[in-house]
C-alpha cells in the first residue's frame, strides 16, 4: 500500500463532501423565498419605500450563491489535481493521449493499448466522441506510472476504413522513461497518397 494512501482517501471523502456541498447550494437558494414569505404580516405595513428597498436583495442572494459555487468547484479541482500529483509523481508518470488529424478515411470504433505487453486501457468511442477528436480534441486514454528504463507501448485501431469495410490496424513503439514525466501520443491521420488511414505513435519532446 502507497505511504500516501491514508492521505489520498481523506481527500477523495473531502472531494465528495465538496460535490454534495455543491448539490445542496442550489436546494438551500430555494427555501430563502420561503422563509421570507413566512415573515409577520406586519411588514407589509411597512412604508412603501422599505418595501422597495430589498428588491436588490435577491440579486445579491443570487450573486453570493453563484460565488459560493464558483468556490466549491475550483475547491474540487484543486483537490483532483492534487491528488493526481500524489499518485502520480512526475519522475514516474507516463501519460497516453489519442488524437485525429482529419480522419476522413477512418472512422475509429475502439481502441486497445499495451504498455510491455499489459493491457492497459481499452476503450469505446461514441459518435459524439468521434466528432469531438475530428474537430481537434484530445483524449487521455491512459495516466499511470513507470520505472525508469526502456519500455514498449503497442496501439490497436479498429472502425471502418475506406468504403466502408472492417479496418483493424496496430502501431508500435519502445521508448526511454528518464526521471521527467512522459507524454506519448497515438495519432490517427489520412494519407492522401496512400488513400488509406495511417497510425502514428510520438513521444512529445
Amino acid at each position: 500500500m502507497s505511504a500516501h494512501a491514508p492521505f489520498i482517501s481523506c481527500l477523495r471523502l473531502l472531494s465528495a463532501c465538496v460535490i454534495a456541498l455543491s448539490a445542496c447550494v442550489p436546494a438551500w437558494a430555494a427555501d430563502a423565498p420561503a422563509e421570507a414569505a413566512s415573515a409577520p404580516a406586519v411588514a407589509a405595513s411597512a412604508p412603501a419605500e422599505s418595501a422597495s428597498a430589498p428588491a436588490a436583495a435577491p440579486q445579491r442572494l443570487d450573486d453570493r450563491i453563484q460565488d459560493v459555487k464558483g468556490d466549491v468547484i475550483r475547491l474540487n479541482r484543486d483537490l483532483l489535481v492534487l491528488e493526481e500529483e500524489l499518485l502520480f509523481p512526475a519522475n514516474t508518470q507516463v501519460a497516453v493521449f489519442v488524437s485525429m488529424d482529419v480522419g476522413k478515411m477512418f472512422e475509429l470504433d475502439s481502441l486497445q493499448l499495451k504498455l510491455d505487453d499489459k493491457l492497459v486501457a481499452s476503450y469505446l468511442y461514441s459518435p459524439l466522441e468521434v466528432q469531438a477528436l475530428h474537430r481537434g480534441g484530445m483524449q487521455r486514454v491512459y495516466l499511470g506510472n513507470l520505472k525508469s528504463g526502456e519500455h514498449e507501448v503497442v496501439a490497436f485501431f479498429t472502425g471502418k476504413g475506406p468504403h466502408f469495410r472492417d479496418y483493424k490496424r496496430g502501431a508500435m513503439l519502445k521508448f526511454e522513461k528518464g526521471a521527467d514525466p512522459k507524454y506519448i501520443e497515438l495519432r490517427i491521420q489520412d494519407s492522401t497518397g496512400k488513400l488509406q488511414p495511417e497510425f502514428d505513435i510520438r513521444v512529445w519532446q
